[in-house]
């Protein structure tokens, strides 16, 4: 059986990567960041205790996980951009990548014409290629993502475990 890519309708590229998506995004992250509580709340220190039982950690850390959910979601992109700060040679590759693949889209399929030569589409995206993956296994980007995703579970997961329900919600429950 042949396979070629032409057989691939484009407007299912389209419809995936379209404007009103995008703007469906923006939508939800601005929601999402409308939803940040305020620091004197989320900081508030008079809140912190340790559980007394794991019955009592699981109830504060789904109650939590809801309640703050807006601020572990900026905890996270914070510690995401402290990551490829400090491995500046990720970042270099991510940027290179999207601007490799800007730059060619913006071609429209034309050649790339340079002094030295003629060069199309499929050979500047396999020159990308080459440079991008030796580049990127250098970056070491998996023991970034593990460094990321412990580094999120710890901050995220004690403060969910440590920072008790307000007294309202208690004296619902129980009702």
């Amino acid at each position: 059986m042949n396979f070629s890519f032409s057989n691939i309708p484009l407007s299912l590229f389209r419809d995936r990567l379209g404007i009103e998506r995008l703007r469906g995004d923006v939508n939800n992250i601005l929601s999402t960041l409308l939803q940040l509580r305020p620091p004197q709340e989320f900081f508030d220190f008079r809140r912190v205790s340790k559980p007394a039982n794991f019955g009592e950690a699981q109830g504060r850390i789904s109650y939590n996980l809801g309640y703050y959910a807006a601020n572990y979601v900026a905890i996270v992109a914070i510690l995401s951009v402290y990551a490829l700060v400090t491995n500046f040679l990720l970042m270099f590759v991510i940027l290179l990548v999207a601007g490799g693949v800007f730059g060619i889209s913006r071609l429209g399929g034309n050649d790339l014409v340079l002094p030295f030569g003629r060069f199309n589409s499929s050979q500047l995206y396999t020159g990308l290629m080459i440079v991008a993956i030796p580049l990127t296994f250098l970056a070491s980007p998996i023991s970034t993502m593990m460094w990321l995703i412990g580094s999120s579970m710890v901050t995220v997961g004690s403060h969910a475990t440590l920072m008790e329900k307000p007294i309202e919600t208690v004296f619902e429950e129980e009702v």
